[in-house]
């Protein structure tokens, strides 16, 4: 990892290279997606097979996942997995009940009710990645916000192995979640047969998960037909610790994201030079002993950075301008910094919060903005599911009241048939 002491701003470039790495030419990928779509719109099922026998080497009779392939995954899965999807699944159910909104009417002045409708979406798309990957953590955090929030219908699409099977784990996690449609079709085919629909998959009004490239700029490419949750950059952790905290947890935290992918970040911004030096070397020593270490050196040459801070307060400004996926607050007092944290996807309190409880266990979403981007957004949440309408009441004589302020409006704009809307009633 690099060592960089704080001196004015001259850590700036390093984060904006930082928050920066995800942005490519994505014009060949791009054009392939948009084909893909194409071909979807005029074929349907017979072109999911077809890129699903290409991509991933399964040969399909059906895109549907039956009852009998999501009992068999149970088997497969044990009943002591199914117990802690169960015990997750409350942690995370609980969480997000927290966060409805409701409808509400006012009728403060006479004549006049005014109000907001909260009604939860009617069909959404998750998408999970597949093939040699298990992520049955992603369906509970995609799936449960949405049945949380009333969504009456859940399809889910992932992409199968060569024998055309989903993984055991991530059906019994969409067993779990009550997800209401399983379909084994991935890649950018899967996000336009969500988005537009085909002969066995309805269209969804919002397509919300993680995936590859082409996923992403699949989904990048049908919103504003259907809303999508967001596009994720590559992961990244952001770790504030003093010179009292274990250099093993920091060290173990820090590769806890770096074995991700070869572009994710891992940062420590630490106000002791002693700390620094310590995790530097048991990042070496704990990334010899990994079993994806290939992955998390890469990650680690290229984006892995150590900041002495001069003192605490400019170690929360570097992070607050870091603005990271997960960040961990390993000092002695974590609740007196949260005030002054801006900006964090999660921020993970204390030596005993690592973040892969977040990932699994505890309740919070893992689905968290990227590159920056906690500037101006949140975890995925309950409220992404459910969109609000406004309403509005005026008796005759409420609206006899007003009327001249609003016309005076229409004139002002030039709207003459917006201001004869109001004439015509008097």
């Amino acid at each position: 990892m690099k060592i960089i002491e704080i001196q004015g701003e001259n850590y700036k470039d390093v984060i904006d290279s930082l928050l920066k790495r995800g942005e490519d030419d994505f014009t060949e990928v791009d054009q392939v997606v948009y084909e893909i779509i194409s071909d979807i719109k005029r074929n349907g099922d017979r072109a999911l097979i077809e890129y699903t026998a290409k991509f991933d080497k399964a040969r399909l009779e059906g895109i549907k996942v039956s009852e009998n392939e999501i009992a068999e995954a149970i088997k497969v899965v044990g009943d002591e997995f199914l117990k802690i999807l169960e015990e997750a699944k409350e942690n995370i159910t609980d969480y997000h009940k927290k966060q409805l909104q409701n409808s509400w009417m006012s009728n403060e002045q006479e004549g006049i009710i005014l109000g907001q409708v909260v009604s939860p979406l009617e069909r959404v798309g998750i998408y999970v990645p597949g093939g040699k990957a298990a992520y049955p953590s992603t369906v509970l955090m995609n799936a449960l916000p949405a049945k949380v929030a009333g969504v009456s219908s859940i399809a889910m699409v992932t992409p199968p192995n060569k024998e055309g099977k989903v993984n055991p784990y991530i059906l019994a996690a969409a067993y779990i979640a009550d997800v209401d449609e399983i379909y084994k079709v991935g890649g950018a085919q899967s996000i336009a047969a969500l988005a537009y629909g085909t002969e066995t998959i309805k269209p969804v009004n919002k397509i919300v998960g993680p995936g590859n490239i082409y996923v992403a700029r699949a989904k990048r490419a049908v919103f504003g037909l259907v809303d999508i949750d967001m596009i994720a950059g590559p992961s990244e952790i952001c770790i504030i610790a003093d010179e009292n905290k274990n250099p093993s947890f920091i060290a173990a935290d820090l590769l806890s994201q770096a074995e991700h992918d070869e572009m994710a970040s891992s940062i420590l911004i630490t106000t002791s030079k002693d700390l620094a030096m310590k995790v530097k070397e048991e990042v070496k020593i704990q990334t010899e002993k990994a079993e994806r270490r290939k992955i998390i050196m890469r990650a680690i040459s290229n984006y892995g950075y150590i900041f002495i801070a001069r003192n605490i307060d400019e170690a929360i400004d570097i992070a607050n301008e870091i603005a990271p996926e997960h960040l961990e607050v390993m000092v002695d007092n974590p609740f007196e910094l949260l005030p002054k944290i801006k900006n964090a996807g999660a921020i993970f309190l204390g030596e005993y919060t690592p973040e892969p409880v977040g990932d699994y266990f505890a309740g919070p979403n893992h689905t968290l903005p990227t590159s920056g981007t906690a500037k101006f957004s949140s975890p995925l949440g309950t409220y992404d599911f459910m969109k609000k309408s406004s309403f509005l009441y005026y008796s005759k004589e409420a609206l006899r009241n007003i009327k001249d302020k609003v016309i005076s409006f229409t004139e002002a704009e030039g709207l003459s048939a917006h201001g004869n809307s109001i004439k015509v009633r008097f």
